[in-house]
């Protein structure tokens, strides 16, 4: 085994939720990803759509068991000393397949090794093994300071929680309704006074629909500004319910810009530029508004992509008149009006 120590570290990320063009759901998790060498582990791997077990919608006692079960305080939950590493986002069920590994101490160093994609009890690693990741060896003060700070600092969830404001009822109502399904909190209101600072604490987002004025944003901005609470804010780009989710979930993305999968996504002149840092499969959505404002939408590529920059041409029907591009992983969504 190689005596080379490899970095360990953790920081928060996201496995974006949104509603999918044939009507489908897709659950917004948040989770704590591992950072081995300053990359997150789940980028190393193939183009997995996977959480790891330090979720943080799962009840404290749950999520304080799998940071002493990664420290080894707890018996291995699999055989042959193996321990899940990244599992299914939407039941955590093994039968739907989980990255999982073997972890050992050797001296005061932590050690994982024998990567392997498992959907039963007992892994094997000829037929399903990551032969080229692995093993890792940590300094055991640095890997136990990383998971002993989620103990210590408490497990507090991300604010998950939205407010919108807007002159459409009824489709505030629409997205309000697709935000809870993919669980996110959502809220409707007409502005912000009299709410109490406790409350606006809850939110980490607020989206404005297109008709909300100037002067109306200000006196939101105002009542979450003398509450101490920093927000991120969405500017709603057309009345279209799975465009607006996807807006929301990238203001959502508490992930450092640094650790995130797609970086750049620009629309225009019938092309979508996008920029990922590591292989990935990537899906773009066109949404568009015709002369009545009935939305079309349509899936224009879905395909995997090397790290660096591509440029996808688009179908010019998909992108006429108003226009807007939707770039998913299954860790971040971008989304950008088409530029004509």
């Amino acid at each position: 085994m190689s005596a080379e120590y490899a970095t360990f570290g953790l920081a928060p990320a996201m496995r974006a939720g949104g509603v999918l063009v044939n009507g489908d759901y897709q659950v917004h998790r948040d989770f704590v990803d591992f950072i081995v060498d300053g990359r997150p582990l789940l980028f190393q791997l193939s183009d997995l759509d996977a959480v790891s077990p330090l979720a943080s919608d799962v009840p404290p006692s749950i999520f304080t068991a799998q940071v002493r079960s990664l420290l080894l305080e707890t018996d291995a939950p699999l055989p042959g000393g193996r321990y899940v590493i990244y599992g299914c986002p939407e039941c955590e069920d093994l039968a739907c397949g989980a990255v999982t590994a073997v972890i050992e101490k050797e001296g005061t160093d932590y050690i994982w090794r024998d990567f392997a994609w498992q959907t039963d009890e007992r892994a094997d690693l000829e037929l399903n093994g990551y032969h080229g990741i692995g093993p890792f060896r940590f300094h055991g003060t640095d890997y136990r300071a990383a998971l002993d700070s989620l103990l210590t600092s408490g497990t507090a969830s991300p604010r998950r929680r939205v407010l919108l404001i807007g002159a459409r009822v009824a489709l505030l109502a629409k997205l309000a309704a697709a935000l809870r399904t993919i669980g996110i909190g959502a809220d409707i209101a007409h502005d912000a006074d009299g709410v109490p600072a406790d409350e606006l604490r809850g939110y980490g987002a607020v989206a404005f629909g297109r008709a909300i004025g100037e002067e109306q944003r200000a006196s939101v901005r105002r009542a979450f500004d003398r509450a101490g609470v920093d927000v991120t804010y969405v500017n709603g780009l057309a009345p279209i319910v799975p465009l607006l989710v996807a807006q929301i979930e990238h203001a959502l993305d508490r992930s450092p810009e640094e650790q995130r999968r797609l970086t750049r996504l620009v629309a225009a002149d019938g092309e979508a530029g996008v920029e990922v840092t590591s292989p990935c499969r990537v899906h773009l959505t066109a949404y568009r508004l015709d002369r009545l404002y009935r939305t079309h939408a349509q899936e224009v590529f879905d395909g995997v992509l090397e790290a660096g920059r591509h440029r996808i041409p688009l179908d010019a029907r998909a992108v006429k008149g108003e226009a807007f591009v939707v770039a998913r992983t299954s860790g971040s969504v971008l989304v950008e009006a088409m530029a004509h």
